[in-house]
């Protein structure tokens, strides 16, 4: 019990040290990621079918969430971005050209899912038709670039701002949709599975643990303790990189929660079929209002911006480590933006379904993230590498046993979507 007490006093103390907080602020870059389009849909459609039987899963993956993001941020206090140590252990030229262009195959599976964001919230809120609000969606590399042009602290800032906003948009939709706590109580805690859920829990689970967030946390901190050279005490940077981490991805886990909660006590035996992002909104306004709807999609467009903006960043920090071209960060957030834009127009031209580019950007994803797991898992419990933060044994255990859970539920999921309905 006084360990117990000593522990909570000492994480209490952080938040009067100057320092914690100018180191925080990346893991809320790192957990829109967490909250992004492709996790709005999978929770929607969950939450009005089923209601709350996978709240479970919701908590589940914010868990496995919390872990992976703690090593690849550790990785950066260690002095390393995990591409880059990718880059140094593996001798190979052409082995390393070759993960970096599935490396970046990968980041365009997830922009193709956050640019769609931004592109339905537009058409939603503005009635901008998808093919402009493609284009328009391209300025927020404009204001990734106003945001960082002195340091990342500004771009910090407009994360907490842009996750606040998400936050408190879901706090208003709960409010009026009036769920019953008791049992969102119960079935946070209530495992269950059954055929018709399966596919929906695998969605989610392979919605959450995003190959983009892994590779961007170690380049984040890394280039943080650069940029603030009087952080030298490392372990105490670790503390602070441990609060950072929960903190911040608590929060993403509770706004999941709240948009299946949301979606559950809206939809679900309402009688409206709702399965899509689009539908969704179209329900709110005859069951809640306008304001409702409008509110929606406000967060949906935070969330597609803001998610984004995290999938340049981490197309810029796998270009800088994995490759040697030498460009400035604005011609490479300018390449892998515009790289990223092509996919998207392509599909809007032979008018595919921005559901259908939801599933097959999840499938690419699931297929891409033992990419940057496994390398994290091995590395981060590299004792030559690491040296003082290496793993112990016990986190690697379970570093390993929720891999192992993910790369299962990913391979179900693919296995479904092609050989499901044969």
């Amino acid at each position: 019990m006084p360990n117990m007490f000593n522990n909570f006093f000492g994480f209490l103390k952080l938040f009067a040290d100057k320092k914690f907080w100018v180191f925080f602020g990346s893991g809320f870059i790192v957990s829109v990621a967490y909250m992004d389009p492709g996790n709005w849909g999978t929770s929607i459609s969950s939450g009005a079918s089923f209601k709350y039987d996978l709240l479970w899963i919701v908590w589940l993956s914010s868990g496995m969430a919390m872990l992976f993001q703690y090593l690849s941020g550790k990785m950066g206090i260690a002095g390393y971005s995990l591409a880059e140590v990718i880059k140094i252990k593996w001798k190979s030229k052409t082995l390393v050209f070759f993960y970096w262009v599935l490396a970046e195959i990968a980041i365009l599976a997830t922009d193709l899912a956050e640019f769609l964001g931004i592109v339905v919230a537009l058409n939603l809120l503005f009635g901008i038709p998808l093919l402009l609000g493609s284009l328009v969606a391209m300025l927020d590399v404009l204001l990734l670039l106003f945001l960082t042009r002195n340091s990342f602290k500004i771009l910090e800032y407009a994360f907490i701002l842009f996750v606040s906003v998400i936050g408190i948009s879901y706090v208003y939709e709960i409010f009026i949709t009036h769920p019953d706590l008791s049992e969102v109580a119960a079935y946070s805690v209530k495992f269950s599975l059954t055929p018709e859920t399966a596919l929906f829990a695998v969605g989610i689970i392979g919605a959450t643990v995003m190959p983009h967030a892994l590779f961007v946390h170690s380049w984040l901190v890394k280039n943080k303790l650069k940029e603030n050279r009087f952080l030298r005490d490392k372990q105490m940077i670790l503390k602070y990189h441990k609060v950072d981490n929960v903190a911040s991805l608590l929060v993403a886990g509770f706004i999941n929660a709240a948009i299946m909660v949301m979606a559950a006590a809206a939809f679900y035996g309402s009688g409206h079929e709702v399965a899509t992002i689009e539908q969704a909104y179209k329900t709110l306004t005859p069951l809640f209002g306008g304001l409702a709807s409008t509110i929606f999609a406000v967060a949906l467009l935070s969330a597609g911006i803001s998610s984004s903006i995290t999938g340049t960043l981490s197309g810029q920090a796998i270009m800088e480590s994995l490759t040697d071209f030498k460009l400035s960060p604005t011609m490479r957030r300018l390449i892998t933006r515009f790289v990223n834009l092509i996919p998207l127009v392509v599909a809007i031209l032979l008018k595919i379904e921005p559901l259908q580019i939801l599933v097959y950007s999840q499938v690419v994803l699931s297929l891409m993230i033992p990419l940057p797991l496994i390398p994290l898992i091995y590395y981060s419990s590299d004792k030559k590498l690491m040296g003082k933060f290496v793993n112990q044994r016990k986190t690697t255990v379970i570093a390993c046993i929720f891999a192992l859970i993910i790369l299962l539920f990913n391979g179900y999921l693919i296995y479904q979507t092609f050989f499901g309905n044969a």
